[in-house]
């Protein structure tokens, strides 16, 4: 783990962001959703000055768009169509700038891991009270999920701009819940949210993809873990995890969902030690320190993680295409690395 917490602590900006991969070329750039979770694991391992860090970078960043988040509002309320690239985007310069690039921005996870991050982030530290310097930013974020939480986004992994999808509602759920104790009416949005996913992606028993697609992805672990939308051990979470296991481990990895063409639909570092991180919740240590070995096992020689990898199933085509437009996979991934840690702390204690 120490080689883990030595990279990321290496990597990170002077400004407090994350790059999701210091040497990839499109990842440049600090996602919300990569650095909460990257944030969440440096507080897990104890080194809450990094993670203050990128806390307070989010907070500066998110600072400069408060007036950007009350036009939208104003135009919501007028009646507006707003165009999705006009939404707050999902990642910005390590600097805090918004690049309008064409990149499929508008994603609404990140925003509410942000909430949840910085909750635990706090939780951990024993703060009771939110810090001043937070409180604009966190009223922006929460007013602007309140407003926008059921619109149609980008999925995690960037795609499916015209839907619902479940692990971004769950992302919201758990930002709302976080943020509770200091906004009591957070609960009542929280609760909202939780009875859509209940009522619209529940099928046959377990959780999906988004609304009206009846597939797995393995981005549904976050319904549970960390989020509580749903308990590990709830019914459909089991029914849910028992899929993910059936159709998307390849090799002992996991995989995004099982069409994935993104370099030919490898094993994901980061999901395969959530899938750890899962039964290390639910006490199947054996499982989890399985998938803890394939993880360290999947390290090269300078101890660095993949963001995936190629298995068995792995379409040749689709990798040979993008490595041709971009190069091998990005090495490292921060994100796995986080995710790395997370699981290791869950197993030691």
């Amino acid at each position: 783990m120490d080689r883990d917490l030595q990279l990321i602590r290496h990597h990170q900006h002077t400004s407090g962001a994350f790059p999701a991969s210091p040497s990839f070329s499109q990842y440049p750039y600090g996602w919300l959703r990569d650095g909460s979770f990257i944030a969440y694991a440096m507080d897990r391992a104890g080194v809450r000055t990094s993670s203050r860090s990128f806390h307070l970078w989010v907070a500066r960043t998110l600072e400069a768009q408060i007036d950007h988040v009350q036009g939208l509002l104003e135009r919501d309320r007028r009646g507006e169509l707003i165009p999705q690239a006009e939404f707050l985007p999902t990642r910005f310069t390590l600097e805090g700038e918004w690049e309008e690039d064409g990149w499929p921005n508008f994603q609404l996870d990140g925003y509410g891991q942000w909430l949840w991050a910085l909750g635990e982030h706090l939780r951990l530290g024993e703060e009771s009270e939110l810090p001043e310097v937070f409180n604009g930013p966190v009223r922006a974020v929460l007013g602007y999920l309140e407003r926008f939480w059921a619109e149609p986004c980008y999925d995690a992994w960037e795609e499916n701009p015209a839907r619902l999808h479940t692990s971004t509602l769950a992302s919201i759920y758990g930002g709302f819940r976080a943020m509770a104790p200091f906004f009591p009416s957070a609960a009542k949005t929280a609760e909202e949210v939780r009875r859509v996913v209940l009522a619209e992606c529940v099928r046959e028993g377990r959780l999906v993809k988004f609304v009206e697609n009846p597939v797995v992805d393995a981005s549904l672990l976050w319904a549970s873990t960390p989020f509580d939308l749903v308990g590990e051990d709830d019914p459909r979470m089991r029914a849910t995890v028992a899929e993910i296991e059936r159709r998307l481990l390849r090799g002992g990895g996991v995989i995004r969902y099982s069409a994935d063409t993104y370099y030919g639909g490898g094993a994901w570092i980061l999901l395969t030690a959530w899938l750890g991180w899962y039964y290390a919740r639910t006490g199947n240590l054996r499982r989890a320190r399985e998938l803890h070995a394939w993880v360290e096992a999947r390290r090269d020689e300078q101890g660095r993680l993949p963001e995936q990898v190629a298995v068995p199933g792995t379409n040749a085509r689709f990798l040979d295409y993008w490595t041709r437009r971009w190069g091998t996979p990005a090495k490292p991934l921060l994100w796995s690395h986080a995710m790395q840690i997370v699981l290791t702390v869950e197993l030691e204690g």
